[in-house]
């Protein structure tokens, strides 16, 4: 039975457990006049502002950070090189800024909407493997950034009772982060390791 992730699951302290846990978790979206889009959550990143170099808020807070220092459960969508609109999700509480990027997903709703979203033929990895492909077959744009994940109808994360063993994830340093120094050899990204749907 589907249930929606509630305050509580995100307004938790450790942004490294809680990107490890979203993985089997359904990230679901549903625009007025769409269709409902979803896909089981695959590969994860997890950014804590405090102490890591990788992430945006560390040692600054701008207009783009701002709502990482709100109360977890808020969507975080950024612009990457101007065109791929990524899609993270704010954990922890007001004035801590903690946030996981959701890099891949298996899709498992809406097919068709998602194809034409991403002009794709048919249904393979490429179509949401990587975080840029999530966030356009979703239809997930910076126009939902700050957007509350917990008590709205058109972005939303579910737990369908997918149960994942810990033997199942794997771990690696964070993709595109070489800026960091040492904090990019973190081992804070997370898949299935047996999943295709992996960037």
């Amino acid at each position: 039975m589907s249930k929606i992730l509630s305050q509580s699951f995100y307004r938790r302290d450790d942004v490294v457990n809680i990107s490890r846990e979203l993985l089997g978790k359904v990230l679901c979206t549903q625009f007025k006049g769409t269709i409902q889009t979803a896909g089981i959550i695959t590969e994860t990143e997890a950014y804590r502002g405090r102490d890591d170099k990788a992430c945006h808020a560390h040692g600054k807070r701008t207009e783009r950070t701002e709502v990482m220092y709100h109360d977890g459960g808020k969507a975080y969508v950024y612009l990457c090189y101007g065109i791929h609109h990524l899609f993270n999700i704010v954990t922890n509480t007001e004035g801590i800024a903690d946030a996981i990027l959701i890099r891949a997903i298996q899709p498992v709703e809406g097919l068709e909407l998602m194809l034409e979203r991403r002009g794709q033929e048919e249904v393979s990895p490429k179509l949401t493997a990587g975080p840029g492909r999530v966030s356009q077959s979703l239809g997930i744009t910076t126009n939902y950034y700050g957007m509350d994940l917990t008590g709205n109808h058109s972005i939303w994360i579910e737990d369908r009772g997918h149960s994942i063993e810990q033997s199942q994830i794997q771990s690696s340093p964070r993709i595109g982060v070489d800026y960091a120094g040492e904090d990019a050899k973190r081992p804070w990204r997370f898949f299935l390791k047996e999943s295709k749907w992996v960037s």
